[in-house]
């Protein structure tokens, strides 16, 4: 295995500096409280970490430098892309995954389909210039399966779309031309959608070393948390795979270029409005409104527009302001 295998590429060879000849790249596989582990060349390694080292700071996929010799944690290298959630209460992002190519977005079938809520992780994966796929599961439940596609590809311009059943080997070759040799994919969605089945079947686990997985509650397709860390996989294909526990709900900070791009019909309207600061809500000679009369613009989208905005606006104030505080 070679470094490109691990998903290494000229952005991080060109941060090494004449002092690292000595050192060892590697790639952050689990993130702990006091401890870290990592793939190298060699196979997987438990680091050694220097004295005050937050754990916190780290990503599953970010890209360390290590001692040779004992596996003694020197650095971590700037990320190509960094996934992270403003985390209810929390004063800081949490961080989900760094260096990620692409993100399956997966959601189920039945009732944990939610539009509102795609569009929460489409902003997210945009924000941080990472290709989003929505992954439809649990696919060879139901009749008509265009249903729900179609709902899903009009969340956003050039979306790709793909329905799987994740327990057939049919689903990694659905997924296969994101999970190309060196590539790296992450998983998000809320629990019982079949994420850790896709694991176990992207990666080809085996019984005795699979992911456990969890069923839904028929009544209100609600799943049980399976996965309760994050994780980094080899996959069928060559590829890395990033595992997360599911999220049920997600809050938005820091993602106006993620919503302008989630948003775009939006976003290229505005500028035709009659006030630069348009709110599109009542003011006259506004374009978006026209739309909606029109019928060229769906209301609801509007609306989940404006509550996304505000709820972006409002966190990022805040954690500006707490930045600035512990600054």
């Amino acid at each position: 295995m070679s470094l490109a295998d691990l998903g290494w590429s000229a952005f991080f060879q060109d941060q090494l500096e004449e002092g690292d000849a000595a050192l060892r790249p590697a790639r952050i596989a689990t993130v702990h409280r006091s401890r870290m582990s990592a793939e190298t060349l060699d196979g997987p390694a438990r680091l050694l970490l220097p004295p005050k080292t937050n754990t916190t700071d780290f990503a599953v996929g970010d890209w360390v430098l290590l001692q040779a010799d004992d596996n003694m944690l020197v650095r971590r290298l700037d990320r190509r892309s960094l996934l992270n959630r403003q985390a209810k209460g929390g004063r800081v992002p949490q961080l989900i995954a760094a260096n990620v190519d692409t993100l399956f977005i997966v959601t189920s079938c039945n009732d944990d389909f939610n539009p509102a809520r795609l569009e929460r992780y489409l902003a997210l994966a945009n924000e941080a210039g990472t290709k989003p796929v929505i992954v439809l599961t649990k696919a060879d439940k139901i009749d008509d399966i265009a249903h729900y596609k179609d709902q899903a590809l009009a969340l956003q311009r050039n979306l790709d779309v793909v329905a799987v059943n994740a327990k057939t080997p049919d689903a990694a070759s659905v997924l296969a031309p994101w999970c190309g040799n060196g590539q790296t994919v992450a998983l998000v969605g809320s629990s019982g959608v079949g994420k850790s089945t896709l694991l176990n079947t992207l990666a080809d686990k085996g019984p005795e070393d699979a992911q456990l997985t969890g069923g839904i509650r028929e009544d209100d397709a609600k799943g049980r948390h399976t996965t309760t860390s994050r994780s980094l996989h080899a996959i069928k294909g060559g590829g890395w795979l990033i595992d997360t526990p599911g999220m049920r709900t997600l809050h938005v900070a820091d993602v106006s270029v993620g919503l302008d791009v989630l948003f775009a019909e939006i976003t290229e309207l505005a500028p035709h409005c009659r006030f630069r600061d348009c709110t599109h809500s009542h003011e006259p000679g506004c374009a978006v409104q026209a739309a909606v009369t029109a019928g060229d613009l769906d209301p609801a989208r509007l609306e989940r527009w404006r509550k996304l905005q505000d709820e972006n606006r409002d966190n990022t104030t805040a954690s500006s302001q707490t930045r600035g505080k512990r600054r």
